[in-house]
């Protein structure tokens, strides 16, 4: 009888060993998310409130083994004195870039966001998943939303694409400093099939999509609007009116160079040349557009060859 007791006291002893620590016993090696939330409460207290810790969502840590499902067993970390002896896997402190994504696609390998996620440019450059994503839901401008991301768009792309920031700091530029549109609306950040990671096949496939008045189709097309949007237009800013990659009339006799009125050039130093009435007609910075405004395309079934209005 007192042996059968001593053998009871010790199962039981085992099992509450474990169980303190947040673990159902048979556990080894792990300390249990309560455990963790002993030292690391900064981190545990928002992450309570994401989407990673809440048992209803498949595939989420709490359902598996709590923090230890990314950042590894923590038994003997916990038993050593946390950060003094075994360290666990920890995002903050770097470590290849496909390490720490790994650890995220263990998860969430079969979304089908991540369905490109090996041809995305941002994987090809090293750019882990933990670079845009709070993964305990600590986002620097306020509440978290369903994706976790650590600040706002365009902000959080700014932070990289430094170049893509100044062109929206132009005169001309699509209203993404407004709020109005965002970066991912046009790109896939996850990856895809088309070129700059875009939500399309094409360019102009993505243009159409907002300026579905450009499309046509047109008895008389603009060849350059067919082929691609972003031979005239520069797509995130432009000191032009329209985001023109330059100033009419100079962007139409980049390609209208033949003989006539066409090859005439508009600039500064052919402005006083001539005589007076050549002089006059330079002089009120005349475009194209004003009788080609039909630019696009058209179908006018007489005038419609030379876009005029």
């Amino acid at each position: 009888m007192k042996r059968t007791l001593f053998i009871l006291s010790g199962v039981l002893l085992i099992f509450f060993c474990f169980t303190a620590r947040g673990m159902p016993a048979g556990n080894e090696g792990y300390a249990g998310s309560e455990a963790c939330k002993g030292c690391h409460e900064a981190y545990a207290t928002p992450l309570t409130k994401t989407s990673h810790w809440k048992k209803e969502v498949t595939g989420s840590p709490i359902n598996r083994d709590g923090c230890e499902s990314c950042h590894g067993q923590g038994a003997e970390h916990v038993d050593k004195g946390g950060g003094k002896g075994v360290a666990i896997f920890a995002f903050s402190r770097g470590g290849p870039a496909k390490e720490r994504s790994s650890r995220c696609l263990s998860c969430h390998e079969e979304s089908k966001t991540l369905a490109f996620w090996n041809m995305n440019r941002h994987q090809v450059l090293d750019v882990s998943c933990d670079a845009c994503h709070s993964i305990h839901g600590r986002a620097t401008y306020g509440p978290v939303g369903k994706a976790l991301l650590k600040e706002r768009e365009p902000d959080l792309c700014f932070t990289c694409h430094k170049d893509i920031r100044a062109k929206t700091n132009r005169q001309s530029h699509h209203p993404i400093r407004e709020g109005k549109i965002s970066c991912s609306q046009c790109h896939d950040t996850m990856g895809g099939f088309g070129p700059k990671m875009i939500r399309a096949d094409t360019v102009n496939e993505l243009c159409f999509k907002c300026h579905a008045d450009k499309r046509g189709p047109f008895a008389w097309e603009h060849p350059p609007v067919s082929e691609n949007c972003m031979y005239c237009h520069e797509v995130h800013g432009s000191n032009h009116n329209g985001l023109l990659v330059r100033k009419a009339p100079l962007l139409c006799q980049s390609c209208h160079n033949e003989g006539r009125h066409p090859a005439t050039p508009y600039t500064s130093f052919n402005t006083f040349g001539g005589s007076a009435t050549s002089s006059k007609n330079r002089m009120f910075a005349r475009s194209c557009l004003n009788c080609h405004t039909n630019i696009h395309g058209s179908n006018h079934p007489a005038l419609g060859e030379t876009f005029v209005r």
